[in-house]
């Protein structure tokens, strides 16, 4: 698999696609709502991408950006294989990927100075802990991270942090955790977890990772999130995220969409048999009325973005 996410005009995002699967993306698009695609490796590192545009009839204009918005290039090529190559080339990080093509440099005008913020010292804390928090955490995505950034300290009509603030604030801390978890080794727990669930999945088990804000939104929103044929749940939401992060071990919630406590009780078995079956620990009593806890979990997700 390629360590990229593919992002397409009608809103598709694909994590880590195989080389045939890029091609056949690259060769779908053409028609109106899905002419475009943007490709970015895992972990996304700003101003580095590709993307290329095609409308039926015409031509694949194919362009990347190499660290910098003075480093952003273009080129023209009459059919999707020129464009597949380079594409593949690009995600492998192969050398010379892009030779053989007449990359143009593209002029994308000045850089926006981004005036530094000025907080007091306590709402730059508080914002920087936010961040990190949520960067622990490991599902943001930048854009993501840049809009709590931007809204966080938002009250009534004071707006502390511009959205180009928030940008090179989320990018500083993005890379800092880039740099950390670049000396992390083998299979992490959280991976661990997403193999379970993933087991869960092929199971009849509809398994959902940091889904919803709360509870309350979880509850109803997880029975439409599963196939006609799941027999039950299991989630996690973002403030259950947030405690693993901070070391407090994962709350997973779960039950049968039948309603029984039956249900909900063997599904709690196959939950609890799917976890340890990757290696991971759990507290259970067996009771549907309680919450199956992760511990203890070493909380390192690595990012997507």
């Amino acid at each position: 698999m390629l360590e990229i996410v593919v992002k397409t005009e009608n809103w598709e995002r694909h994590v880590r696609v195989s080389a045939e699967e890029l091609a056949g993306l690259v060769r779908r698009i053409g028609d109106e709502g899905d002419r475009f695609l943007v490709v970015q490796r895992i972990p996304d590192l700003p101003d580095a991408f590709a993307q290329v545009w095609h409308e039926k009839g015409g031509d694949y204009t194919l362009e990347h950006r190499d660290g910098a918005a003075t480093r952003h290039f273009q080129v023209t090529a009459d059919g999707p294989g020129t464009v597949v190559a380079a594409l593949t080339g690009w995600a492998r990080q192969d050398d010379g990927w892009d030779a053989g093509l007449d990359w143009a440099l593209l002029d994308m005008g000045p850089a926006r100075e981004v005036p530094p913020l000025d907080l007091d010292g306590r709402d730059s804390e508080e914002l920087e802990r936010r961040v990190r928090e949520v960067l622990a955490g490991g599902y943001a995505s930048r854009a993501e991270l840049t809009e709590i950034a931007e809204e966080y300290l938002v009250s009534g009509d004071r707006r502390p942090v511009s959205r180009e603030q928030a940008g090179a604030l989320v990018d500083r801390m993005w890379l800092e955790r880039v740099e950390e978890q670049s000396s992390w080794r083998g299979e992490t727990d959280p991976e661990r977890l997403t193999r379970a669930f993933e087991a869960l999945r092929e199971s009849g088990i509809t398994a959902r990772e940091n889904f919803t804000c709360c509870r309350t939104c979880g509850e109803s929103e997880i029975g439409g999130e599963g196939g006609p044929d799941a027999r039950g749940f299991v989630y996690f939401h973002t403030q259950c995220t947030d405690s693993a992060a901070a070391g407090q071990g994962l709350m997973l919630l779960y039950g049968g969409f039948d309603g029984s406590s039956e249900t909900t009780t063997a599904v709690g078995h196959e939950v609890v048999a799917a976890l340890k079956a990757t290696g991971l620990s759990t507290e259970w009593d067996g009771s549907p009325d309680r919450a199956i806890t992760l511990t203890p979990l070493d909380w390192r997700r690595r990012l997507v973005g």
